[in-house]
């Protein structure tokens, strides 16, 4: 089996390599939040039904999840950078398919084919950076950079969302990452370190080639992809429904077939060897409770700020701005040397601690809440995720060896997804449940959409809890060769 020919990288390479992933990294969460600031004007230019304009969100969301397992391991077996390249051209192509679209069907498409792309590219990227950063502190920084990227994206993503459509048009938000897509090809290819891959293997199972596991990836997949979309589905039809349930087990099943595959099968798309180091597994539940949890800060607190205070779009962004600066301020300017100094698990239990803090003040928030002193002192707490995501991706990463770092990172990812739809869909459902039940008590829109926040960021709390929990009790300190230590995982 060919090993990965990465070569030797000099040190400004890795930087503008590093710069590369980030842009790549900022593209996938700016087209994930910049998007739903404009919905009311795609709906009123294409003529979207109101359920049909949730599929401009839930198209590029089941895409991108469910392949993003799929994706890290080809990245491993036919070469990182290849996957890297042909996702982003793939995105690229979709972003300008999107922007000249004149029907919901071709629009719904695009975004589909987006979250393909995005999931190519996204699968393979902490795969790429850590093999590109070996060294405990020079990591720790990369990810940080890396981290902060995505954190920052978001709050971008809502601002620039609401200037682009009310300067020029909706179309936009999806034209401008044509030339972002274009540079980042181009840089990508003199940047990122060739690599072969390490080969389909010799086995006899399904598959192209010499052994690929066809049957595997399409149990995976397909499991996937109904589970996210029975997730996303359940506002519509209720967690409790026939549709729910059944789509679930089905869900189950697929992805239960799925492991006993990978544990008989000559050569696994995932070798379950993997799910062995307390690191991997640990860090990938922990972090999909906690993204889970966040979806109410991202999401809710934008809602509450427009629905109950009356801000506007563009406010909006500006009003959550201070969070994506504190976040990005203690990613690049701390996390990295509080890492080096006391081990990714100390960090990581802050940070959740913090982020526990930001969801309780926000279960006391008020009607008529001031901006000085009821939300911004939640903003500031929101520092604590500049901690806990770079510890966290360094965990979930260190106890892969190189020839499956692309499969850690599209398995991060994929948890980072299911988290996000189980956010999206528990949590909105309960907000509206107990809104509902409010309103129909007589209390006033604003009074009753502030209770549904309410529960909502309850839960969250509760989320974050148990998070901090498996954190606390799953994910040990390293043992005596520091907390950056590759563990070493039996076949």
């Amino acid at each position: 089996m060919p090993a990965p020919a990465t070569g030797t990288t000099t040190a400004p390479s890795r930087q503008l390599a590093l710069g590369v992933l980030a842009t790549g990294m900022l593209m996938t969460v700016l087209d994930g939040s910049i998007v739903t600031v404009a919905m009311p004007a795609i709906q009123g230019d294409l003529g979207f039904t109101p359920v049909g304009l949730s599929w401009v969100v839930n198209a590029y969301l089941i895409a991108f999840g469910s392949l993003l397992l799929l994706a890290g391991r080809l990245g491993d077996l036919i070469g990182r950078k290849r996957m890297f390249l042909a996702g982003t051209g793939i995105f690229t192509a979709a972003s300008l398919l999107a922007g000249v679209a004149a029907s919901p069907g071709v629009l719904i498409a695009a975004r589909f084919l987006q979250g393909v792309g995005s999931a190519m590219a996204s699968a393979v990227s902490l795969g790429i950076l850590v093999t590109l950063f070996t060294a405990p502190r020079e990591r720790a920084r990369a990810i940080a950079v890396f981290s902060f990227t995505g954190a920052a994206g978001a709050s971008i993503g809502q601002v620039a969302g609401g200037v682009l459509t009310d300067a020029l048009t909706w179309n936009w938000i999806f034209f401008v990452n044509l030339p972002i897509g274009a540079a980042t090809l181009l840089v990508a290819l003199r940047a990122l370190p060739a690599d072969r891959g390490t080969g389909f293997g010799t086995g006899t199972g399904a598959g192209a080639g010499a052994g690929a596991d066809v049957i595997g990836a399409l149990l995976v997949t397909s499991g996937l992809m109904t589970g996210i979309y029975a997730v996303v589905k359940i506002e519509e039809y209720g967690a409790g429904s026939a549709h729910t349930l059944g789509l679930g087990a089905l869900a189950l099943a697929l992805l239960a077939g799925f492991l006993v595959r990978q544990a008989r099968t000559a050569n696994p798309l995932m070798p379950l060897r993997i799910l062995r180091s307390r690191a991997v597994a640990g860090a990938n539940v922990v972090q999909m409770l906690m993204v889970a949890a966040l979806f109410s800060f991202q999401i809710l607190v934008a809602l509450y700020l427009q629905k109950v205070l009356g801000y506007g779009a563009a406010e909006t962004g500006l009003a959550m701005l201070p969070a994506a600066a504190v976040i990005g301020a203690v990613s690049l300017g701390v996390s990295a040397r509080l890492i080096a100094r006391f081990g990714e698990r100390t960090v990581l239990l802050t940070g959740i601690a913090m982020l526990v803090g930001v969801l309780g003040l926000l279960t006391r928030v008020p009607v008529h809440a001031s901006y000085a002193t009821d939300l911004l002192p939640v903003m500031l707490l929101a520092a604590g995720f500049g901690l806990a995501l770079p510890a966290l991706t360094s965990l979930a990463m260190s106890g892969a060896d190189e020839a499956d770092a692309g499969l850690a990172s599209g398995l991060f990812n994929t948890t980072q997804q299911i988290g996000m739809a189980l956010g999206v869909a528990v949590l909105s459902t309960l907000a509206a449940t107990r809104t509902g039940s409010l309103t129909a008590a007589g209390r006033p829109a604003a009074e009753a959409l502030t209770g549904g926040y309410h529960l909502a960021f309850a839960v969250g709390t509760g989320l974050l809890l148990v998070a901090l929990g498996v954190a606390a009790t799953v994910l040990r300190p390293a043992r005596a060769d520091g907390p950056s230590r590759r563990m070493t995982m039996a076949a």
